[in-house]
C-alpha cells in the first residue's frame, strides 16, 4: 500500500505517518521498484494502535513504551494494566490541577462587578499582584 492509501484507511495525515516513522513508532517500509514506500497491513494495524492510544491520552513516549511491551517476551496483561493505571493517576492529577484553576477563576469572576474602569478590575489586579493559584488559598 502507498502512504496515501494508509493515511486514508487509518484516518490520519501522510505527515503523521512520516512523523511516526521518524520517531521510531513504526518501521520504515521497503520501497518498491518504482521507489514508492510499500506499507503492509501490519503497519496499518500498528497505526490504529497508535491512534487509539493517543485518543486515550497516552503520549508518544508512553505509546513507544506500550509498543515495546508488545514486543517483549514474557510481557503479561498485568504489565499493560500497570501502564494504564499510571496513566489514570496522571489524568487524575491533571484533573485536580484543572479544578484548582477553575476554582481560582470562579473566585476572581465572582469578585468582578463587570463594569467600571480597567484599573479597578479585581481580575487584572489579582493577576498583576502575583496571586496565582498557589497563593489564592492564602488570601
Amino acid at each position: 500500500m502507498k502512504i496515501g492509501e494508509v493515511a486514508k484507511q487509518v484516518g490520519i495525515t501522510v505527515e503523521a505517518i512520516r512523523f511516526y516513522e521518524k520517531k521510531g513508532l513504526i518501521v520504515s517500509p521497503q520501497r518498491n521498484e518504482s521507489g514508492y514506500r510499500d506499507y503492509s497491513e501490519d503497519v496499518v494495524q500498528h497505526l490504529f494502535f497508535i491512534t487509539g492510544a493517543k485518543e486515550l491520552g497516552f503520549s508518544l513516549k508512553e505509546i513507544k513504551d506500550l509498543i515495546l511491551l508488545q514486543s517483549t517476551p514474557n510481557t503479561t496483561c498485568k504489565d499493560v494494566k500497570l501502564q494504564a493505571e499510571i496513566k489514570i493517576a496522571d489524568i487524575e492529577k491533571k484533573i485536580d490541577g484543572l479544578q484548582k484553576i477553575k476554582m481560582a477563576l470562579l473566585g476572581l469572576v465572582s469578585c468582578c462587578p463587570g463594569k467600571g474602569p480597567l484599573t479597578e478590575c479585581p481580575i487584572i489586579g489579582s493577576l498583576g499582584a502575583g496571586k496565582g493559584i498557589e497563593n489564592k488559598d492564602n488570601d
